[in-house]
């Protein structure tokens, strides 16, 4: 054999070999840190969710206002089923109507009764009319209420969201929010990242943590009321809602 070839045969020798070698050392220190294998943070938190996560415990406000046909409005009332959040005004012609039909089309995937609220974000606009006519024209009639009020009434809601309303040469947030049965804040989509499928799904996981119990886990029974009367567990939460406050 030429000296040539055998030198050339023993170098591809050599670099095979050391290949071997790296990847049973990779190996070995993949299974000594547990390497490759998800990680509790990223197993049942954030990957169960097609939305951003928001801070753990972020109770919604507990507003009462009036919505499009005068009638009360309030999240007390709303409690025991995920609700769809989101902030519009009636005028708007860009982001809002988006917003509006991501929802109708998610609430079209669920195919069951879901309580979505559009939030005012430009009080000194949005009247109790012109919030029927959007309703109308975004085909949500019956499938969304509109809370209406005062700039001072919505400001603690505004606030208590982190939402910023319309301003003076400044556009609103576009932001829809999905708060859970207990009426903390869950899950947030910004306009660019609101799909139907997104938001669908993750309401679909919500709805499920009522089915498989994860929440009587995290708070089984509610207390007895100010009247004496034993609690719910608020895995089951009864009837559907209505929309409005009782």
């Amino acid at each position: 054999m030429p000296p040539a070839r055998a030198i050339a045969l023993l170098a591809a020798g050599l670099v095979s070999l050391g290949a071997i070698l790296f990847a049973v050392s990779g190996l070995s220190r993949s299974a000594a840190t547990g390497a490759g294998s998800p990680s509790p943070a990223r197993i049942g938190t954030g990957e169960r969710f097609a939305g951003s996560l928001m801070p753990p415990g972020v109770r919604a406000p507990d507003f009462r206002l009036r919505d499009q046909d005068g009638d009360p409005i309030g999240m007390a009332a709303l409690r025991g089923r995920p609700v769809i959040v989101t902030f519009l005004y009636t005028t708007c012609t860009e982001s809002c109507p988006v917003q509006a039909q991501q929802i109708r089309l998610a609430l079209d995937r669920l195919g069951r009764p879901v309580p979505a609220v559009a939030v005012s974000v430009e009080p000194d606009a949005d009247t109790p009319a012109s919030a029927r006519r959007f309703l109308r024209k975004q085909r949500m009639v019956g499938r969304m209420n509109f809370a209406l009020g005062s700039r001072a009434q919505l400001e603690p809601v505004w606030k208590g969201f982190a939402i910023q309303p319309q301003l003076p040469g400044a556009e609103h947030q576009a932001r829809t929010v999905v708060v859970d049965a207990r009426g903390l804040q869950r899950v947030g989509f910004p306009v660019e990242q609101l799909t139907p499928e997104r938001l669908a799904r993750d309401v679909r996981t919500l709805l499920a943590e009522d089915r498989t119990g994860l929440r009587r886990v995290l708070e089984p029974v509610r207390p007895s009321d100010d009247r004496g009367r034993p609690g719910r567990s608020i895995a089951d939460p009864g009837p559907m809602p209505s929309l409005r406050s009782r």
